[in-house]
């Protein structure tokens, strides 16, 4: 599983998408506010604690655990505010969109 977490704020984080005609991956940046970065921050603290308490009890970590379920709510949640930050477009996609716009 992967968790798109910024400690930093303002610097996208790319996420992918593949095209299914070409196979291509795409790499697809998104702006990530402070208060989204923040937010991410703390969500993958917490993700990484739950986990690491699991990992220092050495209990199996399954689905009939707690802390499985409160880490895969949490996981959702930190996807959630990922895809609701926008994304920005690539330098092509930015040149691209400006010649059609001037009728070249």
């Amino acid at each position: 599983m992967s968790i798109a977490v910024s400690t930093t704020n303002g610097f996208p984080i790319p996420d992918s998408t593949t095209n299914a005609s070409t196979n291509r991956v795409k790499l697809i940046h998104r702006h990530i506010s402070p208060q989204a970065g923040r937010a991410l921050e703390i969500l993958g603290h917490s993700i990484e604690y739950l986990i690491d308490e699991a990992d220092f009890e050495g209990k199996p970590f399954n689905d009939g655990d707690p802390r499985c379920q409160a880490v895969k709510l949490l996981m959702a949640l930190n996807r959630e505010i990922y895809f609701e930050c926008p994304e920005v477009p690539s330098l092509l996609e930015t040149c691209r969109s400006f010649l059609r716009s001037h009728g070249a």
